[in-house]
């Protein structure tokens, strides 16, 4: 395997790197491809400063190269072979770029429709190409795409301080209003509209999870296992935060190699 694939993967995500470990050996490599796309785009964006024309440039040779060429960029011919041998949609492509290109223009969101419009394009679409992926039935796809919703909503609650020093907030302000609060920026939040508006926020996570483990059935076994225990990181996160919601303030929760040797066993452990 391309060690910078693994590079890119193992340094900036915990819980799919050790969870897509238990992928079988070219189904992990194909992950791991899609993964260093991925997070190319977002690195663009995520920069300072940001890098819009690499983005779009990132953008042209994906869209002009999606049936047959390659690009020289080894990042994006990677991800064409991964979408050619696996059927990706071309619009998913593109509502993925189009919601980073939205990290340059778009600093803050009004409503949850807005929210969930970024998150379609930054995770559901991920979600529906790892079912491709994964070769799993049409049926399966409702439910792919509520994964990827869930599990960026609540990286979205872990990363709030992270975020604000980006100058973006994600929470939608009508949803924050809606228990008073105002702004998000670190020391001005009151500590009781913080810990209640968390609360339901995160039970808005649960749900969508729990939604999404309906699809668990349409995964083979042998995937099941990261599949589950990316979910079961995630909703560990999410406790964490609950149980204490100002700690998004003072750092960013992250499963230790204990805690996920925990959940990888009860993920076996769990799976019929």
């Amino acid at each position: 395997m391309d060690q910078d694939l693994k590079q890119i993967f193992s340094g900036n995500s915990t819980s799919y790197y050790y969870s897509s470990l238990f992928f079988q050996k070219n189904m992990r490599e194909d992950v791991f491809k899609l993964y260093a796309y991925v997070r190319t785009a977002d690195d663009f964006v995520d920069e300072k400063p940001q890098q819009p024309e690499k983005l779009e440039d990132f953008k042209h040779k994906t869209l002009e190269n999606w049936s047959s060429g390659e690009t020289g960029d080894k990042i994006v011919d990677y991800f064409l072979e991964v979408a050619r041998e696996n059927n990706f949609e071309k619009e998913w492509a593109e509502a993925f770029i189009d919601s980073m290109k939205m990290d340059t223009k778009k600093d803050e969101y009004e409503t949850m429709e807005e929210t969930l419009e970024y998150i379609y394009g930054s995770a559901e679409v991920i979600g529906l190409m790892m079912a491709r992926l994964l070769d799993l039935e049409s049926e399966s796809e409702e439910y792919a795409c509520m994964l990827g919703r869930s599990m960026q909503y609540c990286n979205f609650l872990r990363d709030i301080e992270e975020d604000y020093r980006l100058g973006r907030r994600y929470m939608p302000m009508e949803e924050m209003q809606r228990f008073g609060i105002e702004t998000l920026e670190p020391g001005e939040v009151d500590e009781e509209k913080f810990r209640i508006f968390m609360e339901e926020q995160i039970k808005q996570y649960f749900e969508w999870q729990e939604e999404a483990e309906k699809g668990l059935e349409y995964i083979p076994y042998r995937e099941r296992v990261p599949v589950t225990l990316s979910s079961r990181l995630y909703k560990w996160t999410a406790k964490q935060i609950h149980s204490n919601p100002m700690v998004v303030y003072d750092r960013k929760v992250r499963p230790s190699k204990t805690r996920i040797s925990v959940e990888l066993l009860k993920s076996f452990s769990g799976i019929k």
